[in-house]
């Protein structure tokens, strides 16, 4: 890949960590996911004859030990891996916990650029910003950003795009 200056870009650990509220709404995304299918289960055990309810609260302890056991770790991993910067000719982006990722988009492909807020990251003041680019691979996202930061960067980046010369396609 090469800038608009020439000069190549090169895929390069990027300098900034996402905030640290991140890993408490990872947190919170995980005990959710995995506490829907316990509380299921349970009420199933509790209202379903004696012979069930076995066959039904076991499954319901193991997915709730799982899910707290990743909940407590995959999470402050995730931070430890996730990164990003910008800088004038791309945006950097490590993503990723046993499969990691790392994405260069430059200036010059970047599409569009936005901002999403799900429930969660609203009530923990949080937003992932999506850079579409002409790439086949898709979209770079940056998740668990200050929503302020978040959205000062979708600023700057569209200013930066429409300043920079090409036609990202």
């Amino acid at each position: 890949m090469a800038s608009g200056g020439g000069a190549p870009l090169r895929l390069r650990p990027p300098s900034h960590q996402v905030d640290r509220r991140a890993v408490t709404w990872w947190r919170t995304q995980v005990l959710a996911t995995g506490g829907v299918p316990v509380i299921v289960l349970v009420v199933l055990g509790l209202v379903l004859p004696d012979a069930a309810r076995f066959g039904l609260l076991l499954p319901a302890v193991v997915i709730a030990v799982l899910t707290v056991a990743a909940a407590l770790g995959m999470p402050a991993w995730w931070y430890r891996v996730h990164r990003w910067e910008v800088t004038g000719d791309a945006v950097y982006t490590r993503t990723g916990a046993l499969w990691q990722e790392w994405r260069v988009a430059p200036m010059s492909r970047i599409q569009t650029v936005d901002s999403q807020r799900g429930p969660l990251e609203q009530y923990f003041g949080l937003a992932t910003v999506t850079v579409t680019t002409a790439s086949a691979k898709g979209a770079v996202k940056i998740p668990g950003l200050d929503h302020e930061l978040a959205e000062d960067l979708v600023h700057q980046l569209t200013e930066t795009t429409q300043a920079t010369p090409g036609d990202a396609t």
